[in-house]
């Protein structure tokens, strides 16, 4: 869903999606990805954007990440959040980590409006059927700062924004670069912005699928398939003596339907970290970099009406390690993916952050 009050700004939002970096030949790992290869392709996953454009200076969105399509809070899913490096805000992080499920959609949006978006998040959740005499809702909402190209201090989002994200979720393919929560987003000294990836195993590692989601606005030294490409281009932190600030953030939503318990979709959720390696990032002491990780097995949900003494399948140990393979994957793709399809955009005062110059990177890849 796209609010747009400005010609210039409709203008800038409308520019076509680039091609992902698979479809200019430019692939990574070695498992297969899934039909979409998105992380709706982990079955009943949702995915919704709200982009919010308004004059000169407001850019900025909400993406919402739908376990299923049901009432979460009827139907929890286990999870797990991993903390890289934690400066942020990343509310509800600690409930889930204590309790091992998630209750509500996964929203993704700028730092300052993590309160607004959150509770938007909850108005949503108690007005569904079957809510009636709810008294805790536990909204999890993660950021990323996106105050360079938007006016963050504006804080805009009402409760309708946050419905309309999540009224706006669909599965099949998902859209990517410049939009929802990565609207304005830098990652490596360009636009970064919302990536996707998937990887599904083959049978005789059990048919699991998994699938990531990214909202990149981090630094480092932008490395695609072991090259240095931001060396190549001249764009990385600390090349002229520190005046270049590698900060930022990003946050990973890790989905997947193998019968995973809280311990070990926390181990999953830490393994993206080493996707994230992959790309040149380094956790920098002002990135916050958080794994949110679920399983969508129907058998491992909870339920209220759950026996007192509950059985549910669980993934034995010997055979997570593909999983934790195709995590690093997914992660290393989903991050160059949102590089690679995200536009140049213009914000407030008029700054300008440029599109990772492609045919550039696949020349020095050529190399």
């Amino acid at each position: 869903m796209l609010i747009a009050a400005t010609a210039a700004a409709q203008e800038q939002t409308e520019q076509p999606q680039r091609p992902r970096a698979r479809e200019l030949g430019v692939t990574f790992g070695v498992l297969p990805t899934g039909p979409n290869n998105a992380i709706t392709d982990v079955e009943g996953v949702l995915v919704g954007h709200l982009t919010l454009i308004d004059g000169e200076d407001l850019r900025t969105g909400i993406t919402a990440v739908l376990p299923h399509g049901g009432n979460l809070f009827l139907e929890k899913v286990p999870g797990a959040v991993a903390v890289g490096n934690g400066f942020g805000k990343l509310a509800g992080s600690t409930q889930v980590n204590e309790l091992g499920q998630i209750e509500t959609p996964i929203l993704l949006t700028n730092t300052l409006s993590v309160p607004q978006v959150a509770d938007g998040l909850m108005a949503y959740m108690l007005g569904l059927e079957g809510m009636e005499e709810v008294r805790s809702i536990n909204p999890l909402v993660a950021e990323t700062n996106d105050g360079y190209l938007n006016d963050i201090r504006c804080r805009p989002f009402t409760p309708a924004h946050v419905a309309a994200a999540i009224a706006a979720a669909g599965s099949g393919p998902v859209q990517s670069g410049c939009v929802g929560a990565g609207t304005s987003t830098v990652c490596f000294g360009f636009k970064g912005g919302i990536g996707t990836a998937s990887r599904r195993m083959p049978e005789s590692l059990g048919g699991w699928t998994v699938g990531v989601l990214v909202q990149s606005n981090f630094g480092g030294v932008l490395t695609i398939k072991g090259v240095e490409v931001g060396r190549m281009l001249g764009n990385y932190p600390y090349r002229r003596q520190v005046e270049e600030d590698p900060g930022g953030s990003i946050i990973i939503v890790v989905a997947t339907d193998a019968p995973l318990s809280h311990r070990n979709l926390r181990r999953l959720a830490f393994r993206t970290f080493l996707g994230i390696a992959r790309t040149g990032g380094f956790a920098s002491n002002g990135s916050g970099d958080y794994a949110i990780a679920f399983s969508t097995h129907e058998d491992c949900r909870y339920r209220p009406d759950d026996e007192q003494v509950v059985s549910r399948p669980r993934l034995d140990n010997n055979y997570i390690s593909p999983l934790f393979l195709a995590a690093v994957e997914a992660t290393e793709e989903a991050i160059i993916d949102s590089l690679f399809t995200a536009v140049t955009t213009t914000g407030q005062e008029g700054r300008t952050v440029e599109a990772l110059p492609v045919e550039e990177v696949l020349e020095a890849l050529k190399k």
